[in-house]
């Protein structure tokens, strides 16, 4: 009669994770990633110059204009990518780091940021003079409240939506805040990339927006063998 060789018990614990830890669930099955760009075709045009006419001791005599930022490489920075049909049981709110807007140089740092739904943007003031902010969501609250030097306002979102964020006194100044309805939402750099971990592998539809060049749709497939890889394309307008 052979001995049947002892084995230890599998430790009682969440039913995916005994099934890790016993060895009957591979690693690199629970989740995949996607690995992206957006890039520019067409014709680009030069980044223009804004005249300053007021607190020119701060804010200088000219503003580029920031709504279209591409590098040599054609890759455009600050185009905001989501999923449009994320995983099932997806949360809501995934995000729990500060998120700060920031007036500095009479520019808003960055001009850019991602808050989940139900979250708080705090909006800061460096600068040594008076600012304002103005924003009139379709979805949130509108509010357009002045903002001296070293006063943080925060300010809720409640629902998934862009809002454009505006300073009256200095009319050059725009930035946008995105309200996110889950965690898979990205903001390109000055690469123009992005990236999204533990996906489930499976299909996606993906939203690429853009100030500028509005929003255009895309697609991938992700797997749990390697990093599924996405170039999108903008045209220039």
């Amino acid at each position: 009669m052979t001995a049947t060789p002892n084995r230890k018990p599998c430790p009682r614990l969440l039913p995916w994770l005994s099934l890790l830890l016993c060895g009957s669930l591979p690693l690199h099955g629970l989740a995949g990633e996607l690995r992206g760009k957006v890039v520019v075709s067409g014709s680009v045009p030069a980044q223009g110059k804004v005249p300053v006419t007021i607190d020119q001791y701060l804010c200088g005599h000219e503003k580029p204009v920031d709504d279209l930022v591409v590098s040599a490489n054609r890759e455009l920075r600050n185009a905001v990518v989501w999923i449009e049909t994320p995983p099932p049981g997806a949360p809501l709110a995934p995000r729990t780091e500060k998120v700060e807007l920031d007036q500095k140089g009479c520019t808003f740092l960055p001009r850019i940021v991602i808050v989940p739904a139900g979250g708080t943007v705090e909006f800061l003031n460096s600068d040594r003079l008076l600012h304002n902010i103005h924003a009139t969501p379709k979805r949130n609250v509108s509010f357009n409240r002045t903002q001296p030097m070293g006063r943080t306002i925060p300010v809720t979102f409640a629902e998934p939506e862009i809002v454009r964020i505006n300073c009256d006194l200095h009319a050059w100044m725009t930035a946008w805040v995105v309200v996110a309805a889950h965690p898979w939402y990205a903001v390109t750099g000055a690469d123009g990339r992005f990236a999204f971990d533990k996906l489930p592998p499976g299909s996606y539809k993906l939203q690429i927006w853009h100030e500028r060049l509005g929003t255009v749709p895309a697609s991938a497939t992700v797997s749990d063998q390697q990093a599924a890889q996405l170039t999108v394309e903008m045209k220039a307008r």
